[in-house]
């Protein structure tokens, strides 16, 4: 070989090393960059999720009577801070089981702890940006029981039912689909759970409904259904607004990741979906009572917002935004119609949580496969039946035991009084009289 090939062959051989090390130096930036991206994305949903715990509470204190404002704002406080705790000591574990730690294959997850700790996930995330953000569902779960059974419920009891709850309950059921459980390996398709956060809610509220009973005089001996006005829709509107914020990182965050182009672009799309769905519902809301009522019911135009985001909860992605436009003002329309009904069954639901959450969770759930491939209808309804039995039944028996041990209903005394002053000694608003 001539002497003159010889030196930038040799130069080129000696590169070859510094190739490979800039290389590796360019994965390991990419990696760091998608580990950072998607840990953040699930840090920035969990806590918009989180301000939805604001907005639950704005909103059921608006839609209480004065009297009650005080214990449906401690019931909120309560619930997020004991979920926070419950879910780390069993919920957590429960949910994410991983391979090969069921109790029982694909429905009953582990108790052992999971160390959060630095360690980068496979998934490029952090493990601790996970549990936050999981964590900010099992509290949203407890939060749609609170406003249901406001005005007549015990304080304590309430919170014990809150500990079963976001330990046991929701953790496991949602453990079938989010944990890779039966659901998931069936085809069972909730993005970010119109069915296993919020139908799973409505379902605990209305079992709760039912062995709590109404509140005193709601129902007339005539068959009439007396109102109740809430004490301050100023309040319950800032509520629905911050729901709606919080929603953007509910639905936005559950695409997982956030370390390409396409997922950035798919997180993006949900937004625009999940604003166009809460839209409809609302001017669905708000067309179909000036129809109905000859006036608008500003109630009913913050619950079809809420209905309308629920709705599509559990297929954010796939849909147009004329999919979001007609399936959010399906929800809208939901809303309106089964609120009467509930009150034909003498079902009290104080804040119209049941039709909010179950029933649009339910049309949420069912539409997916219209937009969504390898869906099915049949396989959707099956995994709403499953959860939702399973929600109703233990939910149920729970009631029935508070019921049983402690009770779970304040005196009339009480509930004519407020439960601001029976069960807390103190006042939402001592300066005025009582609502």
């Amino acid at each position: 070989m001539k002497p003159i090939l010889i030196l930038p062959l040799a130069a080129a051989v000696s590169a070859l090393p510094g190739l490979a090390l800039a290389q590796d130096a360019e994965y390991a930036t990419l990696a760091d960059t998608t580990f950072i991206f998607n840990t953040l994305l699930f840090l920035i949903g969990g806590f918009l999720v989180f301000w939805m715990a604001a907005g639950f509470a704005m909103l059921e204190a608006g839609l209480v009577r004065s009297k009650n404002v005080t214990t449906q704002l401690t019931k909120n406080m309560g619930l997020f801070a004991i979920a926070a705790v419950m879910y780390w000591l069993v919920g957590y574990n429960i949910m994410y089981p991983g391979d090969g730690n069921w109790i029982i294959e694909g429905i009953f997850g582990t108790f052992a702890t999971k160390d959060i700790k630095s360690e980068v996930d496979a998934g490029g995330y952090s493990n601790a940006s996970d549990f936050f953000f999981q964590l900010m569902f099992c509290a949203t779960t407890a939060s749609i029981v609170s406003g249901a059974l406001a005005e007549r419920i015990k304080l304590w009891p309430f919170l014990i039912f809150v500990v079963v709850l976001t330990g046991f309950i929701y953790p496991m059921e949602a453990s079938w689909q989010w944990g890779g459980g039966f659901l998931s390996a069936m085809g069972f398709s909730d993005f970010a759970g119109s069915t296993l956060v919020h139908a799973a809610g409505g379902f605990a509220a209305l079992a709760g409904a039912i062995v709590l009973g109404p509140r005193l005089g709601k129902y007339a001996k005539d068959g009439r259904v007396v109102p109740m006005p809430g004490s301050n829709l100023a309040l319950a509107t800032l509520g629905t607004f911050i729901l709606w914020m919080g929603w953007f990182g509910f639905n936005g965050a559950s695409q997982l990741a956030m370390g390409t182009i396409e997922d950035v672009d798919a997180v993006a799309q949900i937004f625009a979906n999940t604003n166009m769905a809460a839209a409809a519902g609302a001017v669905a809301a708000l067309i179909l009572t000036q129809v109905l009522y000859k006036k608008v019911d500003l109630t009913m135009v913050l619950n079809g917002a809420l209905a309308g985001l629920v709705s599509i909860t559990a297929g954010p992605l796939d849909p147009t935004l004329f999919g979001a436009l007609w399936i959010g003002a399906v929800g809208g329309v939901i809303v309106v119609l089964t609120v009467p009904m509930l009150d034909k069954f003498k079902i009290d639901d104080v804040v119209g949580a049941i039709p909010v959450h179950l029933i649009a969770g339910f049309w949420g759930t069912l539409v997916v496969p219209v937009y969504t491939e390898g869906t099915s209808f049949v396989t959707q309804i099956t995994g709403f039946a499953a959860v939702g039995i399973f929600v109703f039944v233990v939910s149920l028996v729970v009631w029935m035991i508070i019921k049983a041990v402690s009770g779970i209903r304040v005196s009339e005394e009480a509930e004519i009084t407020g439960l601001d002053m029976s069960e807390l000694g103190m006042e939402a608003y001592p300066e005025f009289a009582k609502g």
